[in-house]
C-alpha cells in the first residue's frame, strides 16, 4: 500500500474528538496549556518557551504547529459534562510517502486530564490514521531527560530506538538530546489491541478533570 498524507479532517473517538487546528482555537489552547507545568518538560522548547500572556501564545503558537506541512488537531472532550472543551493540541507531520514515515509529535495536555483516558484515545486514533494510509513507521519522541513523556510513550506499546544527541535547541539555548520511540506497520495490531485494553478500562465513564 503506498502511502498517502491524510486529508484534514476531524477524529472521533469515544472520549475525545480531534478536529483540525483554526486559529479560532487559539483562546482555548491558551487556558488549557498556558501552564508552567506543560512546558516544563520539554514542550514548546522548555520552561523558557512558555509564552508569557494569551496574545504572545497566538503569536508563537501558529509558528509552532506544523499545520501547514502536517495535520494539527486541536483535542477535545467527545463526551460527558466537559462535552467541546479544549484540553490540548497534537499533530501528525513530518509525512515522507516514500519512505513511508510520519511523526506523532507537537502533544501538550491540560495538566487537569494528565493521566486520564485522553492521551491513550488520541494516540489511538493517530496511530490508526496513519497506518489506515499506507505508513510503514510512525516515529514519537522526548526530550530525553523527560521522564514522564517517555513513560507515557512506552505505555503505549512504543519500541525505544535510541538517543539522538544535540537534536534541537531549548528555548534558554541549551541543547536538547532526544528519545526516540517508534511503531511498525506489523506491529500496530498488537499496539491497537494494548491501547484498546486500556479505555476498556474506563468503560463508559467520560473523561474526568483532575482538581
Amino acid at each position: 500500500m503506498t502511502a498517502r498524507r491524510p486529508e484534514r479532517g476531524s477524529l472521533v473517538g469515544r472520549y475525545v474528538r480531534l478536529d483540525p487546528f483554526t486559529l479560532d482555537d487559539l483562546p482555548a489552547l491558551w487556558r488549557a496549556l498556558g501552564h508552567p507545568e506543560v512546558f516544563a518538560g520539554g514542550y514548546g522548547g522548555g520552561p523558557a518557551g512558555l509564552p508569557a500572556d494569551e496574545a504572545a501564545y497566538a503569536e508563537w503558537a501558529p509558528r509552532y504547529f506544523p499545520h501547514e506541512t502536517g495535520n494539527t488537531y486541536v483535542v477535545r472532550i467527545a463526551a460527558g459534562p466537559h462535552t467541546g472543551e479544549v484540553v490540548g493540541a497534537t499533530s501528525l507531520a513530518d509525512f515522507d510517502e516514500a519512505r513511508e514515515s510520519a511523526h506523532i509529535g507537537w502533544t501538550a495536555y491540560d495538566p487537569r486530564v494528565w493521566g486520564t483516558q485522553v492521551n491513550v484515545e488520541a494516540k489511538l486514533l493517530l496511530l490508526g490514521l496513519a497506518f489506515d494510509h499506507g505508513f510503514g513507521r510512525v516515529k514519537l519522541q522526548a526530550d530525553a531527560l523527560n521522564a514522564r513523556s517517555r513513560a507515557a510513550i512506552e505505555k503505549i506499546g512504543a519500541s525505544f530506538e535510541g538517543i539522538t544527541r544535540r537534536d534541537q535547541r531549548r528555548a534558554d539555548g541549551s541543547w536538547r538530546d532526544a528519545a526516540i520511540f517508534s511503531v511498525l506497520a506489523e506491529e500496530w495490531p498488537e499496539v491497537r489491541a494494548g491501547l484498546e485494553r486500556r479505555l476498556q478500562d474506563w468503560g463508559d465513564r467520560p473523561v474526568s478533570f483532575r482538581s
